[in-house]
């Protein structure tokens, strides 16, 4: 019996449906006769999903005690005893209870699949393993099931069940999905529009990975070589020369004009490593094909036609994009060139754009091969075995003549011998030598420069032959084994140079000072001036000696744009290692822009951030301290009014108001002081970890008794905030929110925590505020008629907001599900103290937080 096969349903989110579409699709194969039964499903209370479980045959579960809880599991046994041909096995991220014949629910289903049991599942995109990180910074949760990616990647088919957020919501305000109490806390909480976007992404960007896996795995098993037009992916041609920034661009209009187009960038070098391209302008170019979301690639080939097909076929490509010939009209008696061979080759699959540019037909420089270098020491030994060697031989064999075919044979090893030491010309001189001596010496006639028999001419000919063609190889196995030398220093100099701009690192002195090490100079200097007269100034510099004035006062200088140049001294440097300094020299300009660039956002973030407080300290000074003195003065003109006899009680009441009055204007002027303080950059917010039931309560005092209700957990962590600060941002929220509350409702003021942090929510059943209006309602002094009619926005919320925002906290405004608006006030959760517990309670410590692991599954089952 062959193995089963695993059908999953994928969706981004509980509610969407899964289950749903796996109960559908069991009712199908039974009406076509398969033998299916529902192995585990649950419909958690839902009504349409329960109905679907109707004329399905549905195994029994097993009873699993724990804890002196009793709960259900699969009955594995006992499906593989019903061995039906497909069983429906519900949440294949599910953790079984403890004591159960596995851990996971997805080991369970590899033993039906063992069986021979075709299994359909389901999974949520969030238990994935390697989104949990990503899952948790979305949506503040952190999913304690999960299921290894490689266990859904072996599924045989995956089904992505699919609905919009706003349908997503719509069901679950329904009560489709969770029960209504549990609707408002899901809704705010994990069911934000946001999180279901993120998630809903997820799902279809890993599908959509999946599919395109799918796709390779069938061209490569039925070796389809053919281009398949799935998508649009451009293939761009690079040279390393400008035009390559054209070619670009064009492609990403390209890849706009179709769904789902692709740019990939190319750069095809040959494997000798002669390359006449700039490491800058590739870096540019580079930066340009990511920016535009395309990808980069470097490909070695010495047929560059050859290998840019290769490459197009390999991944599927649809079009090539190859700029017009930058080679001169008479450089085309060398062949036709790589557009008019690759638009040749390319068959009937793949369209070639030959794009124009402004250096068509201005020629290009080629590659010059520059000779290697030996060493002293052996070009030495070369022109002592070359021209001693032929003499000291010549003197030998005087004495002892050995025959002329031998006599050569020696006279030829010194000449190889003199090609492996010195190269190509000490080669030469002994091949020269050589034929002399052997000509004047052993070739009769004897000490005459004539020979009298042709067959030792030929022979003659044959050992100069030999000996230059040995002494060529030599020479160019000497020139490969330095330029391989060579470009792995520069690659590796590269490499770190990209490393550096992926790690993001910045500092200006640490690159300086690897070029100072790189190229064993003795100080490096970045200088810059503002215009073409205006004098240098050092930008910076490491190293010893005098400051460099002038980039020409150095030994080398390196000129990076028209008033930026890197000045080196120690020594010159060759020609050959400018090219690698010109890479340098761009990075250590861009590293300076961005230095600069970061000091200019800090200006402006110190300048915003004091604007943020001055708005705030204006718009509170203009709201609040109003009533208040309102409230007093009105008291204080009643009492001082002689046409009213006030009576000892209404004199008390007034007093009151005004005591009351005054204390509120206290409390409010204590805080404005210091937050004009804060302005002035002479004091920060005294943040504090402390509860929020300490604080949140005392913002309340502010509104009328029974018009707010507070729902604030004893088990919240403690918060870090200014305890002032944050009473009057919930005092101008609750204030706000009861103003436009309709008579009788009540403002729900109510806290949670998600993951780092607490949110703060209040909550009214007003006229609510559109989607567009949600920000403007947050600006001061809003002039009459800025807010929509019927918004409820006050100038309040400014102040709460530039104090949320003092506090490194956040203050958005939402939609209340039903209707109305919620404030959500976002603060940053203080860090949990856990002491290190006694050696014998670490048994009792680990058990806790495995029951504690327990407890936090077991909903997922009720939820997901």
């Amino acid at each position: 019996m062959g193995r089963g096969k695993l059908r999953i349903y994928l969706g981004a989110a509980p509610g969407v449906g899964k289950t749903y579409a796996m109960l559908s699709e069991a009712h199908r194969r039974v009406e076509r006769g398969t033998d299916c039964v529902v192995a585990f499903v649950e419909h958690h209370g839902r009504a349409r999903t329960e109905v679907m479980l109707h004329g399905l045959e549905q195994v029994p579960r097993v009873e699993l005690a724990y804890r002196g809880t009793v709960f259900t599991e699969m009955d594995v046994d006992a499906v593989l005893r019903r061995a039906p041909a497909v069983a429906l096995v519900d949440e294949l991220a599910h953790t079984n209870i403890p004591g159960s014949r596995n851990t996971k629910r997805w080991q369970d289903i590899e033993e039906l699949l063992a069986a021979g049991i075709d299994v359909v599942s389901t999974v949520n995109i969030q238990h994935l393993e390697s989104l949990g990180d990503v899952v948790e910074s979305i949506t503040g949760v952190r999913q304690q099931e999960t299921v290894p990616d490689e266990v859904v990647r072996r599924a045989d088919q995956i089904e992505l069940v699919d609905m919009s957020p706003q349908a997503l919501r719509r069901r679950m305000a329904h009560g489709n999905i969770y029960k209504p109490d549990k609707v408002d806390a899901a809704l705010s909480n994990y069911f934000r529009p946001g999180n279901l976007t993120a998630l809903r992404e997820l799902a279809l960007l890993w599908v959509a990975d999946r599919v395109d896996e799918y796709l390779q795995e069938y061209r490569s098993e039925h070796k389809v070589s053919a281009i398949w037009g799935s998508r649009e992916r451009i293939v761009v041609g690079l040279t390393g020369g400008p035009e390559g920034r054209t070619l670009i661009r064009r492609a990403a209009r390209l890849a706009e004009k179709g769904a789902g187009g692709e740019v990939l960038a190319v750069y095809i070098s040959r494997s000798d490593g002669l390359t006449s391209a700039s490491p800058k302008e590739l870096a540019l170019q580079r930066t340009l094909a990511e920016d535009l979301g395309g990808t980069f690639h470097h490909v070695v080939g010495d047929d560059i036609p050859a290998a840019l097909l290769d490459f197009a076929r390999g991944v599927n490509a649809t079009q090539i994009v190859l700029g017009s010939s930058r080679r001169k009209t008479w450089q085309y008696v060398f062949g036709p060139g790589v557009g008019a061979t690759v638009a040749r080759e390319s068959g009937p699959d793949l369209d070639v754009h030959i794009v124009t540019h402004e250096e068509v037909a201005k020629g290009r420089g080629l590659p010059v091969s520059r000779g290697a270098r030996l060493g002293r020491a052996r070009i030495v030994s070369g022109w002592l075995v070359g021209v001693a060697g032929p003499v000291g031989l010549a003197l030998l064999l005087n004495a002892v003549h050995l025959g002329l075919a031998n006599d050569m044979l020696l006279f030829l090893s010194l000449t190889v011998a003199a090609a492996l030491l010195g190269g190509l010309l000490p080669a030469l001189v002994s091949a020269a030598l050589g034929s002399f001596l052997l000509n004047y010496y052993y070739t009769p006639p004897l000490h005459r420069l004539t020979i009298a028999d042709p067959k030792n001419i030929v022979a003659i000919a044959i050992f100069v032959g030999v000996a230059v063609s040995v002494a060529s190889v030599v020479d160019l196995a000497a020139r490969r084994t330095q330029q391989a030398a060579r470009l792995r220093a520069e690659s590796e100099i590269l490499s770190f140079l990209a490393g550096s701009v992926l790690r993001g690192e910045t500092s200006l002195e640490a690159l300086l000072e690897r070029v100072r090490e790189t190229f064993g100079m003795e100080s490096v200097a970045l200088l810059e001036r503002k215009s073409d007269v205006a004098p240098w100034t050092c930008a910076g510099r490491v190293g010893v000696g005098v400051p460099l004035e002038r980039p020409e006062d150095g030994d080398v200088d390196m000129p990076v744009g028209d008033h930026m140049a890197l000045a080196l001294t120690g020594r010159v440097l060759p020609a050959s290692d400018r090219r690698v300094l010109a890479a340098f020299a761009a990075q250590a300009a861009v590293v300076l822009d961005r230095r600069r660039l970061r000091e200019e956002a800090d200006q402006a973030r110190a300048l915003a951030e004091g604007n943020r407080i001055r708005t705030a300290l204006l718009a509170a000074v203009s709201h609040d301290l109003r009533t208040p003195l309102a409230g007093i003065k009105a008291a204080v003109s009643s009492l001082r009014s002689d046409d009213v006899a006030w009576s000892e009680e209404d004199q008390a009441e007034l007093l009151e108001g005004i005591e009351d009055g005054a204390d509120r204007l206290d409390h409010l002027v204590g805080n404005l002081l210091d937050m004009s303080r804060l302005q002035t950059g002479t004091v920060t917010p005294i943040i504090r970890e402390i509860d929020l039931d300490e604080v949140v309560p005392m913002a309340l005092g502010g509104v009328p008794e029974g018009s707010a209700e507070l729902d604030i957990p004893e088990t919240l962590p403690m918060v870090a905030v200014d305890p002032g600060l944050l009473e009057r941002a919930v005092a101008n929220l609750v204030e706000n929110a009861v103003k436009y509350s309709p008579p009788g409702e009540t403002v729900l003021v109510s806290a949670s925590a998600i993951a780092d942090r607490v949110e703060v929510r209040v909550v009214d059943r007003g006229p609510g505020v559109p989607d567009e209006a949600k920000d403007r309602i947050f600006e001061p002094f809003q002039r009459y008629g800025d807010a929509p009619r019927g918004a409820g926005v006050g100038l309040g919320l400014a102040v709460a907001r530039g104090f949320t925002e003092a506090m490194n906290g956040t203050l958005n405004a939402e939609d209340t599900p039903g209707g109305g608006l919620t404030m959500v006030l976002t603060l940053r959760a203080a860090p949990p103290l856990e002491p290190a517990p006694a050696d014998g309670a670490v048994e009792e410590v680990q058990g806790a937080r495995h029951m504690q692991d327990v407890q936090d599954v077991q909903p997922e089952r009720q939820v997901s």
